[in-house]
């Protein structure tokens, strides 16, 4: 007798041409396809919610696939693990009817795109989020976050090559968060004066210095979606639209006009794919 299994799964996306199967480069999905068969012994199919693209991220796609093996449910994910490289997890798995469909139940999907705002770029943080050397204003991204909320036509945040019937979503809310990080990672510890310096041999300061800008504020900015479905691209080009925001490019009152058009070029780029997460599903 067949059961349906289902998967939480997070990766790194880092190495992988997105979650779909492909011809010419490795999936999430060719892993876990790999990872089953040699576990269970059979052919199995894999199911995914979301076919996230090539670099992109999460901590909870969800997948199912169909099995003969009597394995408990929920240890299914510590077998799984053990034939899954490490930049691939199964977090949790259960049971679920035979005819549950991830891509034909509705829920609210949440997103969330990871800017690193600093003077260098940190190489721990880079794989995982978008690097900018810009000081950016996450109030006036917030408040422009807001004014995209809604069910609305999101046409003028969908990338082009879309297969998508429609582009009516409902996005339910946009929040930021900003996560300082130590200016000390950016400076040396000042050196102390040797034994004989005295103030008078001190270097004296121009008489006119040069005006500084004021130092960038190192943190890691995170932009969180949360909607019922979205269209190709849509979140990285919010986060792009964003940014823009924050950087005096747009303003929060030019939204609804942006929204309203219709018109890809009205709004901003498609920031790239290491920012974006996908970080799970809520079933309603």
């Amino acid at each position: 007798m067949s059961r349906r299994i289902r998967l939480r799964v997070a990766y790194d996306g880092t190495a992988y041409h997105g979650w779909q199967l492909q011809q010419n480069g490795n999936s999430i999905e060719a892993e876990l396809i790999s990872a089953i068969e040699r576990i269970l012994g059979e052919r199995v199919e894999v199911i995914g919610a979301s076919r996230t693209d090539a670099g992109v991220h999460s901590y909870g796609n969800v997948a199912v696939f169909d099995t003969a093996s009597r394995i408990p449910a929920e240890k299914i994910r510590y077998a799984l693990n053990t034939a899954l490289p490490g930049d691939i997890r199964v977090l949790c798995s259960d049971e679920v009817p035979g005819d549950w469909h991830p891509r034909h139940v509705e829920c609210r999907k949440t997103y969330e795109y990871r800017i690193l705002q600093a003077p260098i770029p940190l190489p721990d943080l880079c794989r995982f989020a978008h690097y900018t050397y810009h000081a950016l204003d996450t109030e006036a991204m917030a408040a422009a976050g807001k004014l995209l909320c809604g069910e609305h036509d999101y046409a003028t945040f969908c990338a082009a090559g879309s297969q998508a019937k429609s582009t009516v979503r409902t996005v339910y809310d946009i929040d930021l968060e900003r996560r300082a990080l130590s200016p000390e990672l950016f400076s040396l510890t000042p050196i102390p004066p040797s034994a004989g310096a005295t103030p008078g041999n001190a270097p004296q300061p121009s008489a006119s210095p040069v005006p500084q800008r004021p130092p960038l504020e190192p943190a890691l900015i995170t932009i969180r979606v949360t909607g019922n479905g979205f269209l190709y691209n849509m979140v990285r080009i919010l986060a792009g639209t964003l940014t823009d925001v924050g950087m005096g490019r747009k303003t929060p009152e030019q939204m609804p006009g942006i929204l309203a058009s219709g018109d890809r070029r009205q709004a901003g780029p498609t920031l790239p794919p290491e920012g974006l997460f996908l970080m799970g599903y809520e079933y309603l």
